[in-house]
């Protein structure tokens, strides 16, 4: 699908690149270039002799900035050549295409008024071109649904202060939600313990962002996606990135398994074909499994952050001209980002962030079998992404989410709100507390919440206390029951489980008649690998059996 058309005022920088670029597109035709563009609208615009050659600079180079902050997170374009030539190019799809209740909340604005960006990155490894087929290999697979094999969620601080990345193994056993594709209508039903790459051939990268959203409890707002073809045309366009092995690899197996990858031991700057063999390398790294692979890609992306954000290469209007038509081409995004101008809003966004607060992680697991699941520590990673708490631990006092939220609805009077109470508090170790919900029912009431009563069926285990409720025009009784039990309103949950407010009493409240919250450990699990985009001594291990 092509994207609109449509220019906006609004972002004058745009438009002045834009000129920029297509007097330099008339020069090129002029010295016997094709001439293609010559006659697309605003290729013959009158040139803007206001600004000196000071200001152009500095607009050169706040392109840089903005270009490099899109493309280094999944290749997208901050386009400045030909609004609607580009805009054509760029291919969008449906952001969400699961069920309502598999969804989380839009993610809430900070006191400040400011709220976080959540962008998953896709990696496909779909077969659908001869190109493809051919970069990607194993000919059995060509035409056949297409894997989500690389999976990064991206998250922008409210504050632009940090961004933290978090990949998700391809081989993750997790449940799949229902997807309805939006093309056809073809609904795929719910799948459990199913690999997560599955998830793309289900409708569209729009199942893989529900996938994320029913696991994380973490709103996604935009997605991102580039297939083999793709990442060599970027990486191309990008130029050379410097990457290290510690000893001479070669990723092939006598059965024809590995990427191809062939380097000495030491330090190589890679791009095109070569740059995607990095990517896709798991024979001859580390263990061989696609942990280590994940790492490798984190190391690739640090590094040309580094690279781009050092160098001037991307100043010039040439070189950006064919860096934003290789990146719109390469990409399908959401609807959200669907014209340059959009793009270039994000890309404006992710200049923000300094390079030594670009932490890369991979979401903790364990084995199961030959697969992985997630692991308590992968819960601390994606709260700790979700109460938007920076993974680099470098976090200073900062503007926290809104203790008061606003919301649409009003409370109704205490004695006028139905509440049913149900007891949580088993856990792997303790037995529920017998009567636990009765005795909570009776604090309520207590405080006039006198249509409070005892849910009678059997106990559950939930670790942590909660307040549930069903729709927006209940929000303001759940935030009610909650200040009454003092339970913060970031454990008041909209949850279609329910059909009324519910208090959830889990394993963290088994006396008492007011609740404390237990203090929180933000820090970062060691199992999530850390890697900061500035550290510059990072090196692949390469596997003994993979040396030459």
């Amino acid at each position: 699908m092509a994207g609109s058309s449509g220019v906006r005022r609004e972002v004058p920088a745009v438009e002045d690149t834009v000129s920029s670029a297509a007097r330099e597109q008339q020069d090129e035709s002029a010295a016997g270039g094709d001439g293609r563009h010559g006659g697309r609208r605003g290729a013959g615009r009158e040139p803007d002799r206001g600004p000196d050659r000071k200001g152009r600079r500095r607009r050169a180079l706040r392109w840089s900035a903005t270009v490099l902050a899109v493309v280094i997170f999944g290749g997208a374009g901050a386009g400045y050549l030909y609004y609607e030539h580009l805009n054509s190019n760029i291919k969008h799809d449906d952001l969400n295409i699961g069920d309502a209740k598999d969804r989380a909340a839009d993610t809430k604005a900070n006191s400040a008024g400011q709220t976080a960006l959540n962008i998953l990155l896709i990696g496909s490894d779909a077969r659908d071109t001869a190109e493809n087929q051919k970069l990607g290999g194993a000919k059995y697979d060509f035409g056949g649904p297409p894997l989500a094999d690389v999976q990064m969620l991206l998250h922008i601080s409210a504050d632009r202060s940090n961004m933290s990345v978090v990949s998700m193994p391809r081989d993750t056993l997790l449940d799949i939600p229902k997807c309805t594709d939006p093309d056809d209508g073809t609904s795929y039903g719910a799948l459990r313990n199913e690999m997560t790459n599955v998830s793309l051939g289900r409708g569209g990268p729009g199942c893989t962002v529900a996938t994320w959203e029913k696991l994380t409890d973490i709103h996604i707002d935009h997605f991102m996606m580039i297939d083999f073809s793709g990442v060599v045309s970027m990486a191309d366009a990008i130029g050379g990135v410097p990457v290290c092995v510690d000893a001479n690899v070669y990723s092939h197996t006598s059965s024809g398994k590995g990427s191809g990858l062939k380097l000495a031991e030491g330090t190589h700057s890679v791009k095109g074909e070569q740059a995607l063999q990095w990517l896709r390398t798991r024979y001859g790294f580390e263990d061989d499994t696609d942990l280590a692979r994940a790492k490798a890609q984190h190391m690739y992306m640090n590094s040309m952050v580094r690279e781009l954000r050092a160098s001037a290469k991307l100043t010039n209007p040439n070189k950006l001209r064919k860096l934003a038509e290789a990146a719109t081409k390469a990409i399908t995004v959401d609807d959200g980002l669907d014209t340059i101008t959009k793009m270039y809003n994000l890309a404006g966004e992710l200049q923000k962030v300094p390079t030594d607060r670009i932490t890369m992680t991979t979401m903790p697991n364990r084995y199961q079998g030959s697969r992985v699941v997630p692991t308590e520590d992968a819960k601390q990673v994606f709260r700790l992404v979700r109460e938007d708490i920076a993974l680099d631990g470098k976090d200073a006092k900062k503007v926290t989410a809104s203790p008061s939220p606003t919301v649409t609805d009003a409370a109704a009077a205490n004695d006028k709100i139905a509440v049913q109470v149900h007891n949580g508090t088993s856990s792997s170790t303790l037995a529920a507390v017998r009567g636990r919900a009765t005795s909570v029912t009776q604090v309520l009431t207590g405080k006039g919440f006198t249509e409070a009563v005892a849910d009678t069926s059997p106990s559950t285990a939930v670790a942590a206390t909660v307040v549930r409720y069903p729709s927006a025009d209940l929000e303001g009784d759940a935030l009610a029951v909650a200040r009454a039990l003092g339970i913060p309103t970031g454990q008041v949950k909209k949850s279609t489980a329910v059909s009324g407010v519910t208090v959830v009493v889990g394993a963290d409240w088994r006396s008492g008649t007011a609740y404390k919250a237990p203090a929180k450990d933000d820090t970062t699990p060691d199992t999530a690998g850390a890697i900061n985009a500035s550290d510059t001594s990072q090196c692949m291990h390469v596997d003994p059996n993979y040396t030459w």
